[in-house]
């Protein structure tokens, strides 16, 4: 992803609100899937990180991404930008620039 590309996904990010939070018991099987499956349908998502839960947002970031597929757009205090394309192209929302 170059810069260019992960700047407009940061524009777009910042007036969505969180869709998921993570919570004390981290990263559980059912929270990945829930994950993927947000992906798939908005291919843009965030994801809170919430104070009960004492894992570093950096690494459950790039935990969930390479569980998701997905990139990293970017981890801000206790939220987390994912980015996955959609499989479908009639599916795809997001046009990203070259």
């Amino acid at each position: 992803m170059t810069t260019k590309q992960r700047a407009c996904l940061k524009g777009l990010a910042m007036t969505m609100e969180p869709i998921l939070q993570i919570g004390k018991s981290s990263l559980t099987p059912e929270l990945t899937a829930a994950v993927d499956e947000a992906l798939e349908a908005r291919e843009l998502i965030k994801i809170s990180v919430l104070k009960n839960c004492f894992d570093d947002s950096r690494q459950l970031a790039q935990t969930l991404a390479e569980r998701t597929r997905s990139e990293v757009v970017q981890v801000i205090g206790k939220k987390i930008v994912l980015y996955r394309q959609a499989k479908d192209e009639k599916k795809r929302k997001i046009v990203l620039p070259n």
